[in-house]
């Protein structure tokens, strides 16, 4: 990530509605899968901190973080998150089984051998342990976001469940930011065609960011029932069930 997006992006990842609502719906499929305070969770791409923070404030007490930005794990420490490091997730230091949950939210995208990193994920992750995956989705919407994030890909639902069923037993694959998708992909879209510069960080006004907070925090309820056809965003649930030195069979 550029230099001046990253600062950006950490200011920025606080309030903004995007942020805000994957934070709490992070929260949510946590609590769906059991995790409690003590549960041993990893935010792999911690960033700027922000969802670790938002954890603890929620009672979590094993908070662990890495990034590859020294400036990223600076931040996080700077909220008082002090068990962070800068690693590479697709060679960490942490010994095998240590985890019970791992987070990577818009992680995989940003790695040329995303297999590799879902293998280094199942090594550090307990028997049981649960994987939770956000991934940009659909590669028509590649715009210059992309290419300022340095990403590699964006997924169709079929590869994230093929990459990771390899690995896990996937729990649950679904779509997310399905509410805006019509109006983000046209604008995508469009730019693209008139090759239209835009950092596209989904900068708002206080109330338009309201109104977008409120429409994604409405979806996230909808989300605890169903799971959506399409969106701007995928995740998936996976739970590791078999030993490291063997991979879970293909879904």
């Amino acid at each position: 990530m550029d230099k001046d997006y990253e600062l950006k992006h950490h200011k920025l990842e606080e309030d903004n509605w995007w942020f805000k609502t994957r934070r709490e719906i992070t929260l949510d499929l946590l609590k769906k899968n059991k995790a409690n305070k003590n549960s041993k969770i990893l935010d792999v791409g911690c960033a700027g901190g922000h969802l670790l923070n938002f954890l603890r404030k929620r009672g979590f007490q094993n908070l662990h973080g890495i990034d590859i930005s020294k400036t990223a794990i600076k931040e996080t420490k700077s909220k008082g998150i002090e068990n962070t490091t800068i690693q590479n997730s697709l060679n960490t230091n942490f010994k095998e089984n240590t985890f019970d949950f791992i987070i990577a939210s818009d992680i995989l995208e940003h790695i040329k051998e995303d297999s590799k990193a879902i293998q280094e994920y199942k090594r550090i992750l307990n028997k049981g342990g649960k994987l939770i995956v956000f991934v940009p989705a659909f590669q028509f919407l590649w715009s210059e976001h992309d290419e300022i994030c340095h990403h590699f890909r964006r997924y169709k639902r079929q590869e994230l469940k093929d990459l990771i069923s390899k690995n896990f037993e996937i729990k649950r694959i679904s779509f997310w930011n399905f509410t805006l998708f019509p109006i983000i992909s046209l604008v995508k879209i469009i730019y693209s065609l008139i090759n239209k510069k835009s950092d596209q960080l989904y900068k708002t006004n206080k109330f338009s960011n309201t109104i977008l907070y409120y429409l994604l925090k409405i979806e996230n309820q909808i989300l605890k029932k169903i799971n959506f056809p399409f969106g701007i965003s995928l995740f998936c649930i996976a739970e590791k069930t078999t030993p490291n030195h063997q991979e879970g069979s293909s879904h």
